[in-house]
């Protein structure tokens, strides 16, 4: 059984590979500010990005429609670039995870209709989803570490993503960007449910991680309630997350790559998710980020608008202070507004 089972797996394995560099061709991918109309997953996505007052916009994302050649799946990711290279880290994870996703999912789901049958496989379908993003993010950090192009010992980046295939959402995180869902109340009222977890050094669990590992978490004075990621004897390099791709110099003290992955059944009353960076929520509240998205009228301008409020909170309630890389995608879940 044990050498039937690793037959199937070389041979899933070497059928997904095939695939990994093509699927893309067939599906419609958006990578820069814009709007794309979802006719197979039946949803709109309006994304916008707008570089700070720090250099270089370290912020990209990607919206795909037609995932894995389903017409009724759509891939969203957003990713927020830290360090000196973190721009190139960040679109190197948006350009390698996607792709490292779905083969391994499509791996994952032949060797289980294979092995279990097909009514395992749809009682399973959230375990498969959630190994293959673990599997993915752990062959996308590798080859970041293993590159010879890209030095990501002291940069890295975020990873939030969401795949929605019919009426589910599969929502994975690593780091501090946020996903938040648009939800209609009882009253009429739009009300916000946050999705992720922002994965923060302070946080117990991934603080306890970290001081196990040898590492320190603690606040400069100059940044109160700011805490931060540091070496054993070392004052660097005050890595504002617990969980990333890349920063390869902290990676032996309890930072790490695996996500967050977690599901949601979409829900009529459902209207919307935001994916944004902490750019954003760093000076918007989840409930105004909804308000703000259902008060546009024009969706097409939704993630703009966000992102323009953004950085006016910036101005006002951080003086002094450069505004950050604000970037955001707001996922319509259905067409056609609500009457």
């Amino acid at each position: 059984m044990w050498q039937l089972s690793s037959l199937l797996q070389r041979l899933a394995r070497s059928m997904a590979l095939g695939k990994e560099r093509k699927e893309e061709e067939q599906g419609t991918v958006l990578r820069t500010s814009g709007t794309l109309r979802g006719e197979g997953s039946g949803t709109f996505a309006a994304v916008w990005s707008r570089r700070g007052e720090k250099g270089t916009n370290q912020d990209c994302s990607v919206v795909w429609e037609g995932f894995g050649c389903q017409d009724d799946t759509i891939f969203c990711g957003i990713f927020d670039g830290h360090g000196q290279w973190g721009h190139y880290v960040s679109k190197a994870v948006r350009d390698s995870l996607p792709p490292s996703l779905l083969c391994r999912w499509q791996e994952a789901v032949a060797l289980a209709s294979l092995i279990d049958g097909e009514k395992k496989l749809c009682d399973s379908h959230f375990d498969l989803w959630k190994q293959s993003y673990l599997a993915a993010a752990a062959a996308v950090d590798d080859e970041l570490r293993r590159s010879r192009r890209l030095d990501a010992v002291n940069s890295g980046s975020t990873a939030l993503s969401i795949v929605k295939k019919g009426d589910t959402m599969v929502i994975a995180n690593v780091g501090d960007s946020r996903a938040v869902l648009g939800t209609m109340s009882d009253d009429g009222s739009i009300a916000a449910v946050q999705l992720t977890v922002d994965f923060k050094p302070n946080l117990p669990q991934e603080k306890a991680r970290i001081v196990q590992c040898k590492g320190r978490v603690h606040c400069h004075d100059d940044e109160p309630g700011v805490h931060r990621v540091w070496l054993p004897h070392r004052e660097a390099p005050g890595l504002a997350m617990s969980r990333a791709f890349g920063d390869y110099c902290v990676k032996d003290y309890g930072v790490i790559s695996a996500p967050e992955v977690t599901q949601r059944r979409i829900a009529a009353r459902d209207q919307f998710v935001i994916l944004a960076t902490d750019g954003v929520w760093d000076v918007v509240s989840n409930e105004e980020a909804v308000q703000i998205v259902a008060a546009t009228p024009d969706r097409e301008k939704a993630a703009n608008h966000l992102v323009q409020c953004a950085v006016r909170a910036w101005r006002r309630k951080r003086r002094g202070y450069a505004v950050d890389d604000c970037s955001a995608i707001c996922l319509f879940l259905h067409h056609s507004p609500p009457s």
